[in-house]
């Protein structure tokens, strides 16, 4: 039979508030266990909880940048369930009147651009955290459990998706662009290594052209988005081999091998009744004015997908390079300050694209965690504009700039890497590339010009890169001419 598959998302995302959701314990990832933590975190008999305004605020700037509806009016529930990482047995949550509701975001697909619904987004506080002593990590094979109640309380956005997602790639498409636009406006750093952004996805199968859901799965236990296209691969061809096989798929929840590239079965899926979800006693409702609505609309920076119009529009990069260019914030702001300096968009955009983003790759750093300031970058491309440096020589200059910062103009000095530009130094490096080399020298008399290039690259390199390509390409043309018309060399 013919299958479609059926995906949805639900993607947690702590905040980068100063303190916690209900309390003043210090919001922060890395601290020694159990050192941020106090009465209300821990859940001791009697505490109160307040709730964190800056939270609110951070939710409701996500939502309005995920398109989704604000509440004016909502509410904190209690979710009940035991679980040794949960200090008060429950966790404070929102069910039924969420902060928002009914957004979208936009993925590019190989059929074009596609919509994938933002069911709700609402504000709950973190769990702590169980490390499971032993080689397995599990908790049925540990010899014991430390708990660390750091994380406890920390403010968490649950965005939920409407089951829009017809592939694993699209699940990733949606994870990437929802991680670009969170830490773009600031309120998430997403760092996953830290469990700033984690997501469990649910799927399903149906035959296609059914309206109806198949039975789903939820898979957890999956640390990068590439486990997430993973799991997603592995659960859609086994649940489509199952059915195949006239077995039935069980509603339950799955964890992810990473280790071996499998889902194995941890227990049956709760539902919602299962929680026993009731108003919270301790917090009052969330009322929300418009005014504080628009008010954090305004406060939103220009978005990644306007951003990059504007960078096609104004400055005649390609589409491509815009969308590389804005693939962060900090990247693009660095962009547009290098810019304004030289002038020169394209060049910019090119060494941004190649040199500075490999440097950063490789380092897993960003922009600004480099020595490389936007007014270095638009020098050193001036200076190759005025063949003051070649290009090759900017290879260098730019991982110096990278590395240990510095003026590029004092660099060049202080190495001396400014180009040759006097025929009278250019011409004896010409001449010695073309005398070391007769048999390519009898190539280009006999017709194969293309060699030309062998010659401009042997100058270059006994040169050091320091000849002036403008200067070395007229010299080397009116040498070869001389030679092909029998004239004496120079």
């Amino acid at each position: 039979m013919n299958y479609e598959t059926v995906i949805g998302l639900e993607v947690h995302v702590e905040l980068s508030t100063k303190t916690k959701l209900f309390c003043n314990c210090e919001n922060k990832f890395g601290a020694e266990p159990n050192t941020l933590v106090c009465p209300v975190c821990l859940g001791m008999p009697g505490t109160l909880p307040v709730v964190n305004e800056s939270a609110v605020d951070r939710l409701i700037q996500a939502a309005l940048a995920l398109n989704c509806t604000v509440a004016t009016y909502s509410k904190f529930d209690r979710k009940n369930y035991f679980y040794p990482d949960m200090p008060k047995n429950y966790q404070i949550s929102q069910y039924d009147l969420p902060l928002a509701k009914n957004g979208f975001l936009e993925i590019d697909t190989p059929a074009g651009r596609k919509k994938i619904g933002i069911t709700r987004i609402h504000l709950e506080e973190d769990t702590g955290k169980s490390i499971h002593a032993g080689e397995a990590k599990s908790i049925a094979a540990s010899d014991y459990t430390l708990l660390n109640y750091n994380r406890a309380g920390v403010p968490l956005l649950e965005i939920v998706s409407e089951p829009d997602i017809r592939s694993p790639e699209e699940a990733y498409q949606y994870l990437v662009g929802l991680k670009k636009i969170l830490s773009w406006i600031g309120v998430s750093n997403c760092k996953m290594e830290e469990g700033s952004l984690r997501c469990d996805a649910n799927i399903s199968i149906r035959s296609e052209g059914e309206s109806t859901l198949g039975v789903k799965t939820e898979i957890k236990n999956m640390n990068s988005f590439k486990s997430v296209k993973l799991a997603l691969a592995f659960e859609e061809k086994r649940q489509r081999e199952a059915l195949n096989k006239g077995e039935s798929i069980v509603q339950e929840t799955r964890g992810w091998e990473e280790g071996k590239g499998i889902t194995i079965s941890m227990r049956s899926k709760e539902e919602a009744h299962d929680y026993r979800y009731f108003p919270d006693p301790d917090l009052p409702p969330l009322i929300i004015s418009p005014e504080k609505i628009k008010k954090l609309k305004e406060s939103l920076p220009e978005l990644p997908e306007a951003m990059a119009v504007r960078f096609i529009n104004n400055y005649g990069i390609p589409a491509y390079d815009a969308g590389v260019l804005t693939s962060y914030r900090s990247f693009a702001e660095f962009f547009e300050a290098a810019t304004g300096i030289c002038g020169d968009a394209k060049a910019v955009s090119n060494w941004m694209m190649s040199d500075v983003s490999k440097y950063l790759n490789e380092r897993g750093m960003e922009i600004y965690d480099s020595k490389l300031s936007p007014s270095a970058l638009a020098r050193m491309i001036k200076l190759i504009s005025n063949e003051v440096i070649s290009g090759k020589i900017g290879k260098q200059l730019i991982e110096e700039l990278l590395e240990k910062g510095g003026e590029p103009e004092t660099i060049v000095e202080k190495k001396g890497w400014r180009q040759m530009t006097c025929p009278e130094e250019i011409m004896p490096f010409i001449l010695t590339a073309i005398d070391n080399n007769p048999a390519v020298l009898k190539q280009y008399l006999e017709g194969k010009e293309t060699v030309r290039q062998f010659f401009a690259g042997q100058v270059m390199k006994l040169s050091k890169g320091k000849a002036s390509p403008t200067v070395l390409n007229k010299l080397l043309d009116d040498e070869l001419k001389k030679r092909k018309e029998g004239n004496p060399p120079t």
